[in-house]
């Protein structure tokens, strides 16, 4: 564990039924497509040939041009023509059963202590939002500028002096997942973040 300015604070228990289990890949899996697919928007849309304007008069007569029978010109087979199975608006969104997220989170906590990509802090708090002393920070903890900070509540100073930082991100506890874990390479985590987190998960 180390202090704001990155010297030793002390060592730290972390409990192996969260930070130390064997990974389950596929919950991992399971819940990081579910995250991704809920985040989805599903406002696609094209027209079919149903909606596509005109196409009320066959464009030729059907037989003695020489030419192949076509009976509109808004089929698919025209420029200009409708799209054949036309994406439309859609909820992508599905759930996942509450063990199985568990599990993924559990198992992503444990893969980044086992990575030793884990960076417990005893404490995090600025007077006020300064962008500057963040880096500093990060620069103090050996931390890789690709990083989520937890804390285990808001702290409206962390969040704005991390905010204009390209790659680093805030979480609280409650609002931790396994996608964010996965897709930051720096895990910083306060002494009251991990004890809300085993307090939680455990």
């Amino acid at each position: 564990m180390l202090k704001q300015d990155g010297s030793p604070a002390g060592d730290i228990k972390l409990n192996d039924d969260i930070f130390g289990i064997e990974i389950n890949e596929y919950a991992v899996y399971e819940t990081v497509k579910n995250y991704l697919a809920n985040q989805r928007q599903g406002t696609q849309s094209v027209k079919t040939r149903s909606e596509v304007r005109g196409g009320g008069r066959k464009p030729f007569r059907q037989k003695g041009t020489g030419r192949a029978r076509q009976g509109s010109r808004v089929a698919p087979n025209h420029v200009g023509g409708g799209v054949v199975f036309a994406p439309k608006p859609r909820d992508y969104s599905y759930k996942v059963p509450k063990k199985v997220k568990r599990l993924a989170l559990k198992s992503a906590l444990s893969s980044k202590l086992r990575d030793k990509e884990i960076i417990v802090v005893d404490k995090l708090s600025f007077e006020e939002p300064k962008t500057k002393e963040m880096i500093e920070f990060l620069d103090a903890v050996e931390a890789d500028m690709k990083a989520l900070i937890v804390t285990a509540d808001k702290d409206r100073n962390v969040v704005l002096s991390a905010s204009n930082i390209p790659g680093v991100a805030t979480a609280q506890v409650g609002t931790l997942n396994v996608y964010d874990i996965l897709n930051y390479t720096s895990f910083i985590v306060t002494k009251d973040a991990v004890g809300k987190i085993e307090e939680v998960y455990s």
